[in-house]
């Protein structure tokens, strides 16, 4: 039995989308999945299942979460190791790195043509950025809110990702 990290995005986010991390936790057994464990309502799951599909995964969780729910999340499923890979892989020093000032974009797939002239011309000079595989990582000391490169990254990118801040990741590394 495998460990995997689930990810999903827009949920719970100002009002919409509305999904009870108790509702997530009974889909996931549903479809197979044992020893869930969420982490804060945005959409954090840590589970075991055995012979796991990421991409069949995600989609029936979607088309359920659609028939209950009314809207169909993108849902990114990585690999317990692959999650712990990505940390590993993060090219910024991990004792300097604060909470909320480092942020992975977890992508739906790697980015193959990223426009890295246009994220270098929305970056400011205290913002540093990379991309590993299929991560984009975006330090933002100076507030990830107030941050272009934040805001169009993922167009920028060409796929579809879903973020999570230092504090979310390292959490769920624990969980795994």
């Amino acid at each position: 039995m495998s460990r995997w990290v689930l990810l999903l995005r827009g949920i719970n986010v100002g009002g919409k989308n509305k999904l009870p991390m108790a509702d997530l936790k009974s889909l996931l057994a549903e479809l197979g999945a044992s020893d869930i464990e969420t982490y804060i309502q945005s959409g954090n799951a840590v589970f075991s299942a055995s012979g796991l599909r990421p991409q069949i995964f995600s989609k029936k969780l979607s088309k359920a979460i659609s028939d209950i729910h009314g809207f169909a999340p993108q849902i990114i499923v990585v690999t317990a190791e692959g999650f712990i890979r990505s940390i590993e892989d993060c090219p910024f020093p991990k004792e300097d790195l604060s909470e909320k000032i480092l942020h992975f974009y977890f992508l739906t797939e790697p980015a193959l043509a990223p426009q890295k002239d246009k994220l270098n011309e929305l970056k400011i000079s205290s913002e540093q950025w990379a991309l590993v595989d299929d991560v984009f990582y975006l330090y933002a000391p100076d507030g990830f809110g107030r941050s272009k490169l934040a805001a169009k990254a993922e167009k920028l990118l060409g796929v579809g990702a879903t973020v999570r801040n230092w504090r979310t990741v390292t959490k769920l590394q624990t969980l795994i």
